[in-house]
């Protein structure tokens, strides 16, 4: 698992850990929907930056079963932040409760997928409660939601890297 601000490098150190793991046998689940021009604009770049021959994976749903379906044995999840923001468009209830439900579900399915597979499973998330105080009720439910979800995910990860400036900074890492 790999947290960190935004543009602190996350994503472009998932992808060097990657290529020296599998070289070009890699899956890459991207979670990122493009809704507007500066997420197709951010979208393209990260495309650029992947090797043409990795398989690309862009489900709207269901990350679980992308992650089974994954042909390589090294899988780039690229984000955690955006699955939980899908997680909760179109929730016909608003509420702290129905935010926390939404993206619980979202990634207990994400660790039912990866526990179903051999190999690794490196993922990107944000590290929300590092950022400014959300002006909305909505922002502030899903910026808890996230905070939790992020410890579900680094309990049953091997490694957790914190990207601070580009630097990683290894906060976690069990032996095999």
């Amino acid at each position: 698992m790999v947290t960190g601000g935004a543009r602190s490098g996350k994503s472009r150190y998932v992808e060097t850990r990657a290529r020296a793991l599998a070289g070009e046998h890699v899956s890459y689940i991207a979670t990122a929907i493009p809704s507007d021009d500066d997420m197709r604009d951010r979208i393209a770049k990260h495309r650029a930056s992947r090797p043409p021959a990795w398989e690309t994976l862009e489900p709207t749903a269901n990350v679980a079963a992308a992650i089974r379906a994954a042909r390589h044995d090294v899988v780039i999840l690229d984000c955690i932040t955006m699955l939980a923001a899908h997680a909760i468009t179109g929730l016909a209830s608003t509420s702290r409760d129905a935010v926390d439900a939404a993206i619980g579900s979202a990634i207990a399915g994400l660790v039912e997928g990866a526990a179903s597979r051999e190999g690794t499973l490196l993922t990107v998330t944000n590290e929300v409660g590092m950022s400014i105080h959300p002006p909305t009720a909505l922002g502030l439910w899903f910026q808890d939601a996230l905070g939790r979800a992020n410890q579900q995910l680094a309990k049953h990860a091997r490694e957790v890297v914190l990207m601070v400036s580009g630097v990683p900074v290894v906060i976690k890492r069990e032996r095999e």
